[in-house]
């Protein structure tokens, strides 16, 4: 009873924090006090070069972003890049595994000063000690295992420079959300990127993000009724069978 007593204002939460959901669609998550939010309103856009004398000299070439011939790639904290997503990948391991073992032992006395003859005339019909203990095992296992995957993937997204470090190396961070409906799908990205790999285009691919975090997938209606309940959820953990 005190175990029930115990899971009781468990249970209570959880299903409150679902019935507060209910006809509501799911809310988004808030930009503000997270990295991207912060990098982008504490760091100031780049300036562009000064012109030369207005009426005087005067170049096409500026270092700024707004330039013709200017590089808009990202490099500061703050500066906004597109992350490429294309996964296409498959995987099919199968393998199997036997093992057998068979053993036997025999051990008797057939001889020991006489003891053994003496003993064989009160043991029952057919016991002797020539071979008092006999011993056999035997065990076999068999197994068999197979994973078949195969993902596919196509996204793209502007992740946010929140940090340059000492190596020059830009840690992104990017997060979208789109609604339909009652259902929410969201995609994050984080990871560690080199200036270098940045295309002209100001894009990378994903697979030159080290440590790279991506997750998509979704709140709403649909996601609830695609996982088992709350009860089911706790009874898979704590039962042993």
């Amino acid at each position: 009873m005190k175990s029930c007593h115990f899971l009781l204002p468990f249970l209570a939460l959880c299903a409150c924090s679902s019935l507060s959901q209910v006809g509501r669609a799911p809310e988004f998550s808030p930009l503000e006090g997270s990295y991207q939010h912060h990098a982008i309103y504490s760091s100031a856009l780049p300036e562009t070069a000064p012109r030369i004398g207005e009426g005087g000299q005067s170049s096409l070439w500026s270092a700024g972003t707004g330039s013709l011939l200017g590089d808009r790639r990202a490099a500061q904290r703050g500066d906004i890049l597109t992350v490429v997503i294309e996964i296409d990948d498959s995987a099919e391991i199968s393998n199997s595994s036997a093992r057998a073992r068979r053993g036997a032992q025999d051990m008797g006395i057939p001889q020991f000063f006489g003891i053994p003859q003496r003993l064989n005339e009160k043991l029952p019909a057919g016991a002797s000690m020539a071979s008092a203990v006999a011993t056999g095992s035997s065990s076999s296992f068999s197994g068999e295992g197979e994973v078949s995957r195969s993902e596919k993937l196509t996204l793209r997204i502007a992740a946010t420079v929140v940090e340059r470090l000492a190596n020059g190396v830009l840690r992104i961070e990017g997060q979208q959300e789109v609604r339909v409906n009652n259902e929410l799908r969201e995609l994050i990205v984080t990871g560690y990127v080199r200036p270098s790999d940045i295309s002209r285009q100001n894009e990378i691919t994903y697979d030159k993000i080290a440590g790279a975090r991506i997750s998509y997938g979704g709140r709403g209606q649909l996601t609830d009724m695609q996982q088992p309940r709350y009860g089911q959820q706790i009874t898979d953990i704590l039962l042993p069978f």
